[in-house]
């Protein structure tokens, strides 16, 4: 009497039923960005034949034709690249300064918790303050330059990344610490090999925010008193009257966020590659 012989996985489950879930997890990946881009078809094609359609006039909403031959006009005669350049590099620099600043001084606070006590009510209340507030009190300090739309991108940036690093700082593992000490680590080591690492993942969050403030705050000096800059020309279009003008100035400043926001979560992905993903499958005991 012969006897069968049932293969099973690794995990205990039938193999077929890996390859089936496998096979499922592709075809979403794959119907994901289909359906995306179905969705931005369907929008677009709505934004160039609705308006018309229901006779809504080009100043409030115009068609996508519309932004497209305005935009060659800017290209031609407006010098779009280098109001692109201006507000893109200032965001950008506005960025890294604000992300700097923000982590030395969630850190510093962190480490030294008495000085939290003492600056932690003054720092609540220049986070509550509205930061687009400032900058017409920094075009009066510094002038129509690039200075006064660079210090509000900072501002912006800096608080998210330091209460994420704060806060990050104040759940950290004491027990940890105290083992690394009972180890004879040195104050740095432990920074360097326990605090950073622990408080890599809240960092990167505040990044992911600040990526975005970014272009809020760099949009903001801009049409408050800056003379180039995608901001620029939305007050420019405003006063003229030329909505194609302000829509693609917009349309420029969200490519903008997206590519920070994008580059930040690149960076992410790389540095906290250890973290499991939610998308990845627990592995089975």
């Amino acid at each position: 009497m012969s006897r069968q012989v049932i293969a099973h996985s690794p995990s205990g489950s039938p193999p077929g039923n890996s390859r089936a879930w496998l096979h499922r997890f592709r075809g979403l990946a794959t119907a994901t960005p289909l359906a995306s881009l179905a969705v931005a078809a369907a929008a677009l094609a709505a934004w160039q034949f609705l308006p018309p359609l229901f006779g809504v006039p080009k100043y409030i909403i115009p068609q996508l034709s519309d932004l497209w031959t305005e935009g060659v006009q800017m290209w031609q005669d407006d010098n779009l690249l280098l109001h692109f350049f201006s507000t893109a590099s200032m965001a950008i620099l506005g960025f890294i300064l604000g992300s700097l600043l923000g982590a030395v001084f969630g850190y510093a606070l962190g480490l030294l918790p008495s000085w939290e006590k003492v600056l932690s009510p003054y720092i609540l209340a220049l986070q509550i303050a509205p930061k687009v507030a400032f900058a017409p009190l920094f075009i009066l300090w510094f002038g129509y330059n690039f200075l006064p739309k660079l210090v509000t991108t900072v501002l912006v940036v800096f608080f998210p990344i330091l209460v994420n690093v704060l806060q990050a700082m104040r759940v950290l593992d004491r027990d940890l610490i105290n083992l690394a000490r009972a180890y004879n680590m040195s104050k740095a080591k432990i920074f360097w090999k326990i605090m950073v690492p622990y408080s890599m993942p809240n960092l990167m969050a505040g990044l992911r925010i600040g990526a975005t403030l970014a272009v809020i705050g760099v949009t903001v000096g801009e049409l408050v008193g800056g003379e180039t800059g995608l901001g620029y020309l939305i007050s420019f279009g405003q006063g003229q009257a030329d909505t194609p003008m302000v829509f693609d100035a917009i349309i420029l400043l969200t490519v903008i966020g997206i590519v920070m926001y994008w580059v930040v979560t690149v960076i992410e992905a790389r540095v906290l590659h250890y973290l499991p993903r939610a998308t990845e499958r627990p592995q089975s005991a």
